[in-house]
């Protein structure tokens, strides 16, 4: 088997009244992402990840902002979706690993859960999921508390 590598980017503004959505997880926050869908920017990232190591596009070819059916939509029905994709080929997921850019709230305590519902949906060990976080040192718009960036990384391969 041939492994192939996927790198997906997502940012997404916070204000306040609105969900904070993250990996899956709704974490009490007085922000939240403004966004078409739920605004989980983590499984954002991860969804094109996964999808441009298999070089099947990007989360907006599959699940367009204009399509009012993805209105309010929960990402773990998007990575649901993006997993069945993958499977359709014949590929499997090896390992992700994802880096949250975000100066509040602090999620340390949340990656575990975070953790273990990726895991479920992919249908790969926990282990094989790998979050961590960072701060900005209050620079940027993630430091100044405006918005989040996530990174994410994934191994996959052809069965």
């Amino acid at each position: 088997m041939i492994p192939r590598i996927g790198f997906g980017y997502d940012v997404h503004v916070l204000s306040e009244g609105y969900d904070f959505w993250l990996g899956g997880i709704k974490i009490e926050h007085y922000k939240g992402c403004i966004a078409h869908s739920d605004g989980d920017t983590l499984i954002h990232a991860l969804c094109d990840a996964l999808l441009g190591a298999a070089a099947m596009g990007d989360i907006g070819t599959h699940f367009p902002d204009t399509f009012e059916e993805y209105r309010g939509i929960d990402s773990k029905i998007l990575l649901s979706n993006v997993v069945a994709l993958l499977k359709r080929e014949n590929y499997c997921i090896g390992n992700i690993d994802i880096t949250v850019c975000l100066q509040k709230p602090k999620i340390k305590d949340c990656i575990p859960e975070m953790r273990r519902t990726l895991s479920e949906i992919m249908n790969v060990p926990v282990e094989n999921v790998s979050i961590k976080a960072t701060t900005t040192e209050k620079l940027g718009f993630a430091g100044r508390e405006e918005g989040i960036a996530v990174y994410a990384v994934a191994l996959i391969e052809k069965n």
